[in-house]
């Protein structure tokens, strides 16, 4: 429903997409990530066909988005960064422009207005000038837009962003609602949305990409993938890693203080599974365990691994 070939994206001598390539299907919802300046909006707005490529090509539903425009945009959500709205505007006539841009009329506009409404909670704000509403409420605004026409594909740039925790988590689950009939790509800074609505994710970063797969086959990137952590008494910890340290499967062991006790980490050779072993070896011993658990993994050290810092962002572009 996606097709991206080649996208790159040129302002003077900075390159801010690279030869991007990425196909989304129905029922994918993608998560988009990067640090700040990676080139995630840039792509956006080329994917949506509000800026053009310098090379490449986007199709949308078969439809190309420089060639055959409004029939892309047509089965395009779009909620913009910063969602952008008439600020004199209320709500309710924001959505009434937007159905009669859409090409709807009538008690088909009505219902669909309705439901958008509905979706995204903002009928207690429906007659206040959308100037006057919360980063939270405009955002939500943005979301109705997007979703009014009911599009086959949704591109969400930080759909969540403003969002206190209650409206983020109806505002995915409205994402997971929707996503089995659609193809969807969410720019997030928040790792957490990731494990919360994504079935795929990439990683670019400078305009590139460097990291393609589903959450759990990132979390196996991760050095926390199967480690395995317990806490024990400050007297048990010194024979607690030399034993650790014999399991056949364990890389390394590192030890860390907690509150009146010792929280030990064991991670594993190749990402092997340690969890029983270690279990095994605490039940042995008979130590005093506090906690012990497995890690599926780390996401923000997994981001870290692959992008650039800002100051080494910095000192490239010094460069």
């Amino acid at each position: 429903m996606i097709a991206i070939e080649g996208l790159t994206k040129r302002f003077g001598p900075l390159t801010a997409v690279a030869d991007l390539n990425l196909q989304v299907a129905k029922g994918e919802v993608l998560g988009f990530l990067g640090p700040n300046g990676a080139g995630k909006s840039t792509a956006m707005r080329m994917i949506t066909g509000y800026l053009a490529p310098d090379a490449g090509r986007v199709a949308i539903c078969g439809h190309d988005i420089e060639t055959d425009t409004n029939a892309a945009q047509a089965e395009l959500g779009y909620l913009p960064e910063g969602a952008p709205a008439y600020g004199d505007m209320t709500p309710r006539q924001f959505l009434g422009f937007v159905a009669q841009v859409r090409g709807f009329r009538g008690a088909d506009a009505q219902t669909r207005i309705a439901a958008a409404i509905a979706k995204t909670d903002l009928a207690p704000v429906l007659e206040q000038p959308i100037e006057t509403l919360s980063k939270g409420f405009k955002r939500r605004v943005g979301l109705a837009q997007a979703i009014l026409h009911d599009p086959a594909v949704l591109i969400l740039d930080e759909p969540t962003d403003g969002l206190d925790p209650n409206q983020k988590h109806a505002v995915r689950s409205l994402i997971r609602e929707m996503a089995a009939q659609k193809a969807i790509i969410i720019s997030t800074h928040l790792l957490e949305e990731v494990d919360a609505i994504c079935t795929r994710a990439v990683i670019i970063d400078r305009g590139l990409l460097v990291a393609d797969g589903t959450p759990a086959e990132l979390l196996a990137r991760s050095r926390y993938h199967n480690a395995v952590t317990l806490t024990l008494t400050a007297a048990e910890a010194d024979s607690a890693i030399t034993k650790l340290k014999m399991l056949p499967n364990v890389a390394q062991v590192e030890r860390k203080p907690a509150a009146s006790a010792v929280r030990l980490t064991a991670f594993p050779k190749s990402g092997a599974r340690l969890i029983d072993a270690v279990a095994a070896l605490a039940a042995r011993e008979a130590w005093a365990v506090q906690e012990l658990y497995a890690e599926p993994g780390r996401l923000d050290e997994v981001f870290r691994a692959v992008t650039t810092s800002d100051a080494a962002r910095a000192k490239a572009a010094r460069i």
